[in-house]
């Protein structure tokens, strides 16, 4: 039989505020472990709850981000449920009246791409952390991430393919970025991900039996875990059996997913509104005034820089894959004048920079007005494409200018033709068996004495005045 992958997500983030959402303790990362807790996120008798507006106002942001519809009354309930790393015995949570609903994302672009909608999202606090791996014969816990605020994004179950899935997954992540709601940190837990998948005869609207996927820490982890997923449902229905409405957990390790538990319903959870927390209201006035602080969207600008700079698709996507690569290109083409000349260097050599010293667009040293310079001098003949990428290291190892660079180590392309014929002859001397084979037909050798030149030249040669001479010593 022909199955179809049923797919939906529910993704947990952490937002970028700098306390907790019930207490002012810091929802910073890395400290040490119980250090950053209080009576309130201890679940100490007494300890009463105080809402952290700040991550009021990055949810909404969130929300209108992905098209959602803002609710002005949303609901804090307890969710109940007992694990060492949960101290209250309960997590706040917006799962029933939530914050936002019915919002959308694209993934892949017009007119080839999909819209996959957002069922809900709502503000709910963190749990702490189970440490299983520190402690030969027990479990460590670490209550410093219990009670940091959270969003949990839940997608109807609109996606097709576990590549689908991380497509989304990478949408989703980048539009969160350009608002600033979140750093999306998947190694420190900022954004985590479970996955529901269910298989169902083709062309059946009935939705199957559904699985859980839990412990997703990279989005190569979730198309891995999802095919995994399916793989194993499917064995059991080609089989003749049934699928099993089953929690599984994801080792990332042994690449294999291992059942946990059956599967939850939601009375399992005991949910009742929150005693200590009133209801949410969030005024019009506050929502317009999110709306009016939207940068442009991912999607928009990308398809505003192949619509405006002429730029193929593919370009744009990569330029708009964060906000600070962005804004660095758009400033960048505006001193070059120049959008594809601005888009090759934006995407070739600085990024190349970013990976190699590990720091992003916006910190990375050079200004766009610093590249436009550098570039200016590899437009004017000043310097070979191969030397201007060179020069950008030195700029952004030394924080110098690139005219400074080229001056103090004398790296300007060399012209001249008396040093020019000094190289080549070097070189034509050093390889009679390349020279003859040349002479006697072979004119892709062109390139290997081009080649050697510039590398006797420590790259400084002009090559295409070395090619014209090379050419006429080699005519003769």
């Amino acid at each position: 039989m022909s199955w179809e992958r049923v797919i939906g997500l529910e993704v947990h983030v952490q937002l970028a505020t700098s306390e907790k959402l019930f207490c002012a303790d810091p929802a910073s990362f890395g400290a040490p472990p119980n250090t950053h807790v209080c009576p309130v996120c201890l679940g100490l008798p007494g300890a009463l709850p105080v809402l952290n507006k700040e991550a009021v106002d990055l949810a909404v942001m969130a929300a209108l981000a992905l098209g959602c519809e803002v609710h002005p009354h949303s609901v804090f309930e307890r969710k109940s449920y007992f694990y060492p790393d949960l101290p209250k015995g309960y997590q706040v949570t917006q799962s029933r009246e939530p914050l936002a609903t019915a919002g959308s994302l694209a993934v892949g672009t017009v007119p080839n791409g999909r819209s996959i909608r957002i069922r809900q999202l709502h503000l709910e606090e963190d749990a702490g952390k189970s440490v299983h791996d520190r402690f030969s014969e027990g479990t460590g816990v670490d209550l410093n991430r219990a009670g940091v605020p959270l969003i949990e994004i839940v997608t109807e179950p609109d996606l097709r393919s576990p590549t689908e899935a991380r497509a989304f997954l990478g949408g989703l992540k980048r539009t969160l970025q350009y608002v600033e709601v979140s750093d999306c940190n998947m190694e420190r837990g900022s954004l985590r991900v479970d996955a529901n998948v269910s298989l169902r005869p083709r062309g059946s609207a009935e939705l199957g039996v559904k699985a859980e996927v839990k412990n997703l820490n990279s989005f190569s982890a979730v198309e891995r875990a999802l095919e995994g997923a399916v793989e194993r449902q499917e064995e059991a229905l080609e089989a003749g059996g049934l699928a099993i409405r089953e929690t599984l957990r994801w080792d990332e390790g042994s690449g294999a997913l291992r059942a946990l538990r059956s599967k939850e319903e939601i009375h399992d959870y005991r949910y009742f509104p929150d005693p200590d927390l009133l209801p949410l209201r969030i005024d019009v006035e506050r929502v317009a005034r999110a709306r009016d602080a939207l940068p442009e969207l991912p999607l928009e600008r990308q398809e505003r820089f192949v619509r405006d700079y002429s730029l193929p698709e593919t370009d744009a996507g990569v330029l708009t894959s964060s906000r600070a690569l962005a804004d660095y290109f758009e400033e960048l083409a505006s001193h070059v004048g120049d959008a594809s000349l601005a888009a090759n260097w934006a995407r070739g050599a600085l990024l190349r920079e970013v990976n190699r010293v590990g720091r992003g667009v916006a910190s990375l040293g050079p200004a766009p007005a610093d590249l436009a310079e550098l570039v200016g001098l590899v437009r004017d003949g000043t310097l070979s494409h191969a030397m201007g990428s060179a020069v950008l290291r030195r700029m952004v190892d030394s924080g110098r200018g690139a005219l400074e660079i080229v001056e103090r180590e004398d790296l300007a392309q060399v012209r001249e033709t008396g040093q020019l014929e000094r190289w080549i002859d070097g070189v034509l001397a050093r390889s009679p068996q390349e020279v003859e084979r040349y002479r006697q037909g072979e004119a892709r050798l062109l390139g290997y004495f081009i080649g050697r030149v510039m590398r006797t030249s420590g790259g400084r040669a002009d090559p295409r005045f070395a090619s014209e001479l090379l050419k006429k010593r080699l005519s003769r």
